[in-house]
């Protein structure tokens, strides 16, 4: 899935970076605390005890229920693949609201959006009248996610959707089955803010990727959330927003006083953070705050990455960005 700030490039970085501190994480306790697509988490699943996933995003939920809390077998899955793709078009709220012939939007093809709409009423049927377990409820609901975001007509984030319909956007959507792997006993997801959450919970080792700047997640991957929740609301605007969370970590009044808090109550040895040189907060701050709470230590790598034009098209400008992983080991000295 296309996704701003996904670390999927630099999980290798990552989970070095947390062996050479922490050593052997397999009898280890592991919360990726903002946890987005889950890719780190994804790749701590299987080395650590148990992982602890949460975001405030819904959508993030629903994909972390399957890559995290799914293990084993779950079902027949292709069964289920099989019978989606055979659903007729309907002409539901996606359709209505974010579908040129629903609404003048041009989020995704008339035909796709109608295709997404039948899948996720039979989805939801299945769930609520046939007794579809939670495994495979979160499953194909993740399945039809990162289907729909392939013919999604945006340029990788849906606060916009493009004048006319890209190559991608013409194909016609497949739901297509999604992998989740072994590893961990007992793994937990949650959909609730951060900050609260590490007031509950506790264990080793905790990973951070806070947003960095002030673009909310809630309106960049509203759509997602729609898809994912298929709930009845008045879209708002030319690009058909929800209502939507706003986080203190886009606020550069509030960030700093939150992350505070965070390491403040959190019931972890270790701490990571992952954050870049164009954040909110500088290196400094971010230094002199986990310093209050431990032994403190930086390490960094040069990536590159890539963000969409202005123009919004399929063009993209790469370039290269320094990441940081900002390290705290709770109770013991510099």
């Amino acid at each position: 899935m296309n996704y701003i700030g996904s670390k999927i490039r630099l999980s290798e970085f990552i989970v070095q970076s947390v062996k050479d501190t922490v050593g052997d994480t397999s009898d280890k306790v592991f919360c990726d605390l903002f946890a987005g697509t889950g890719c780190i988490g994804r790749a701590f699943k299987p080395i650590t005890r148990k992982v602890i996933s949460n975001d405030l995003e819904y959508y993030s939920y629903v994909l972390n229920k399957n890559y995290i809390e799914n293990v084993g077998y779950i079902g027949d899955t292709d069964d289920y693949i099989r019978k989606l793709n055979d659903v007729e078009p309907i002409k539901g709220f996606i359709y209505n609201n974010y579908c040129f012939g629903g609404s003048g939007r041009l989020y995704f093809s008339d035909d796709n959006g109608m295709k997404i709409d039948a899948m996720r009423q039979k989805i939801e049927s299945w769930y609520v009248n046939d007794g579809l377990s939670d495994k495979l409820y979160y499953f194909l609901l993740t399945c039809l996610l990162e289907s729909a975001d392939k013919v999604a007509n945006t340029a990788s984030v849906y606060g916009a959707y493009l004048k006319k319909l890209k190559k991608s956007a013409l194909n016609q959507l497949i739901i297509a089955p999604v992998e989740y792997g072994d590893g961990g006993i007992d793994n937990k997801v949650f959909n609730v803010d951060g900050n609260h959450l590490t007031k509950e919970i506790e264990g080793d080792i905790l990973y951070l990727d806070p947003p960095y700047n002030t673009r909310q997640y809630g309106s960049n991957y509203h759509l997602l959330n729609t898809i994912a929740l298929y709930d009845e609301f008045v879209p708002k605007g030319k690009t058909g927003l929800r209502d939507y969370n706003r986080s203190n970590y886009c606020s550069k009044s509030k960030v700093l006083k939150s992350f505070d808090d965070l390491l403040s109550n959190s019931k972890f040895n270790y701490i990571f953070l992952s954050y870049n040189n164009e954040g909110l907060m500088s290196v400094e701050e971010i230094r002199e705050t986990m310093e209050k709470y431990g032994k403190y230590e930086l390490v960094s790598t040069e990536y590159q990455r890539f963000r969409s034009d202005k123009e919004e098209s399929r063009k993209y400008i790469s370039n290269r960005t320094m990441e940081y992983l900002h390290i705290l080991t709770k109770g013991e000295e510099n």
